[in-house]
């Protein structure tokens, strides 16, 4: 599918990460904290957020959070550190093992072992990873840094409420994710976080993004720019462009402002 191929070749990497580790910067000196906390997954978006972070020269706290991870998953993201101590003296870590918390809640749950419930216990995998950033955050007056892409973050809302998209700050979440690997490429990122199929790691069945959304990064960011004659689309388009829409609709509640209800004056 050649039209798929939606690599921005245009893109001033340099210029790019100089703005927004700028903006890091800026935005940690208004508010008032002292660095930053993120956690590392062994994907990509977490690798690029993590390296733009580290580049303030600010304090930097990367936290590995596995929870039944894939053994490959977690050998990157320790790599991944590494290469990151290796680079910049600002960078710190920490491991915590939430399999056994994990355990211990779904022990409470009396239908954890249904088929359907499945996807509400993927989420709380999620929300448990963000309570844990936010305990490391506060203990050190740290910001949580966010690791959603455009895409992700604003297209198909494949985040978990309150979980992934628990953050303080979202540095990378006007960059496609095609636009990410092609900062990661020129960052030099391990070649192992390259080629590694983007997944969210929280299933047990290690299923890859892909799999569970139907279409692939570049599918869905043509179909996040698509402004064309509907009628003039193949098949697979079409499909593509369907999967976008119906997701893009349902998680709504994710991607806009918590509706408050507003109290009429005369009444107050």
């Amino acid at each position: 599918m050649q039209m798929y191929k939606f690599v921005n070749y245009k893109m001033k990497e340099k210029e790019v990460i100089k703005q927004i580790v700028n903006w890091l910067s800026n935005y940690q000196k208004k508010s008032g904290t002292d660095g930053f906390v993120i956690g590392i997954s062994g994907g990509i978006d977490s690798a690029l957020t993590s390296i733009l972070t580290a580049k303030t020269g600010l304090p930097t706290l990367c936290i590995e959070m596995p929870i039944h991870q894939n053994n490959a998953q977690e050998e990157r993201g320790k790599q991944h550190i590494n290469w990151l101590k290796d680079r910049f003296q600002n960078v710190e870590s920490v491991g915590i093992n939430l399999t056994n918390v994990f355990h211990s809640f779904t022990k409470e749950l009396p239908d954890s072992h249904i088929e359907e419930n499945q996807l509400s216990l993927v989420n709380v995998r999620a929300r448990f990873r963000m309570t844990s950033l936010y305990y490391y955050a506060q203990l050190n007056n740290y910001l949580v840094v966010g690791t959603g892409n455009k895409v992700e973050d604003f297209g198909i809302g494949f985040f978990t409420k309150y979980g992934d998209g628990g953050v303080d700050i979202s540095p990378i979440a006007d960059l496609m994710k095609t636009e990410v690997y092609t900062l990661c490429k020129y960052l030099e990122v391990n070649q192992e976080i390259l080629i590694a199929p983007p997944t969210d790691g929280l299933w047990g069945d290690e299923k890859t993004d892909e799999e569970q959304i139907g279409a692939s990064y570049p599918e869905l960011e043509w179909a996040m720019c698509f402004n064309g004659d509907v009628n003039s689309l193949t098949n697979r388009e079409r499909e593509v462009l369907d999967i976008y829409t119906i997701m893009n609709k349902k998680n709504q509640h994710k991607m806009i402002p918590i509706p408050v209800c507003k109290i009429s004056n005369l009444l107050k």
